[in-house]
């Protein structure tokens, strides 16, 4: 069965993170992907390592799946001949290139068009085209600084912290694939192109959901709660017989069932009945409840908070979140074939189409694996080839 993008091409100028994280789910959807590269060392990820597998970096080999990848020198005019060529017979280009980059390549949106009249043009960067901040790198790491993301995370009394993974790339790419598909619904519809403008700066203020909300509506700027939810209680880590738990208690009527559950009635008292009112008594809360929670392990908890369906995790360390049945029963372990590395396994994909299922049809690309075959597929001759080799063309 073809993919639900079956038919879709897209050019691939990007590298890291948040452009290839994009790209990668375009290609899970069934468009062809082709990835260009620089000639000489790659998409940076290649190098960010250990872990390497075979040479491979597990960075790398996370964002890149089902697509082909080619080497290009686009500062020669033979590598600007051939992106043309690609363009011309594709939908849309994704790029992450510093703001102007492209333009001083001679690959400006306007040249674009006058290429492919209908390209739809998809560009990532730190800050968007516009504001004073515009020229500068986007790093996610940055970007969690700037966008207040840091400063509300990790525990009161210490210092600002960042997430454990890029998550404003995450986001990112997320929000450009959002805009690439719902361009190609309206060129669809009208049949006019549109440029995509995505920032990893705007996508992690958008992230700040409740909490930019918070400030907004009331002036008061949040501060780092660790565990805690700044505006529901219970919500938080508690500490068991054995280790810790995740109760998220998100109404009045759970938070009512679990003081019954714990047999705690003084958590049935009138000041506790709201969570307005619960907020106020944070602390009291806290400490009838951890009182209860010490008295059995996380297992036993967890079985009879499930029962009662309250809202309920342990812990996982990576490894047991990877391994555990639900993720098993997902498929969100994949195995992959590749041809350097035995056993090859990448995360699934969270997509659970039920006409157009998800497939792996492709390994992420070796460095320039399929440039011979694009270049052929493109009318050059074995000849022409070895001399675009030769010139370090590709």
């Amino acid at each position: 069965m073809p993919g639900a993008l079956h038919g879709v091409k897209i050019i691939d100028l990007t590298r890291v993170l948040a452009g290839p994280f994009c790209t990668m789910i375009l290609g899970d959807l069934g468009a062809e992907v082709i990835k260009i590269e620089s000639i000489n060392n790659g998409d940076e990820t290649r190098g960010w390592g250990p872990p390497f597998v075979e040479d491979e970096s597990a960075y790398y080999l996370c964002a890149n799946r089902n697509k082909q990848g080619i080497t290009l020198n686009l500062k020669s005019e033979q590598g600007k001949e051939i992106l043309r060529k690609l363009i011309s017979d594709a939908d849309v280009v994704v790029q992450n290139f510093k703001p102007g980059t492209l333009a001083k390549l001679g690959f400006s949106y306007e040249e674009m068009k006058a290429i492919k009249e209908d390209i739809i043009l998809a560009s990532i960067s730190g800050f968007g085209s516009q504001g004073p901040n515009s020229s500068l790198p986007g790093y996610d790491y940055i970007i969690q600084a700037m966008s207040g993301l840091m400063s509300i995370t990790g525990e009161k009394e210490a210092e600002p912290t960042k997430v454990g993974v890029a998550i404003s790339d995450v986001l990112t790419g997320l929000f450009t694939c959002i805009g690439i598909l719902a361009s190609l619904q309206h060129r669809n519809r009208t049949g006019e192109c549109q440029e995509v403008d995505i920032s990893l700066f705007d996508s992690q203020l958008a992230a700040l959901v409740n909490v930019a909300s918070n400030y907004l509506c009331s002036g008061m700027i949040p501060e780092r709660m660790g565990n805690y939810h700044p505006n529901i209680v219970p919500y938080q880590v508690f500490s068991t017989s054995d280790g810790e738990l995740v109760i998220a208690v998100g109404n009045d009527e759970q938070f009512k069932r679990f003081a019954q559950l714990i047999e705690e009635p003084t958590l049935l008292d009138e000041k506790y009945k709201t969570n307005t009112s619960r907020l106020q008594y944070r602390k009291q809360i806290e400490q009838l409840i951890q009182n209860k929670l010490k008295m059995k392990s996380k297992n036993e908890w967890k079985e009879r908070l499930d029962q009662h369906g309250i809202p309920n995790g342990p812990i996982y360390n990576v490894s047991e979140a990877l391994q555990s049945e639900q993720a098993k029963s997902r498929d969100m372990v994949l195995d992959v074939k590749h041809p350097l590395i035995k056993d090859l396994k990448l995360v699934g994909s969270p997509l659970k189409l039920s006409k157009t299922p998800i497939e792996v049809l492709r390994h992420p690309p070796l460095h320039g694996e399929h440039t011979e075959e694009v270049m052929s597929k493109l009318g050059y001759s074995r000849i022409e080839i070895e001399e675009m080799k030769l010139n370090k063309t590709i």
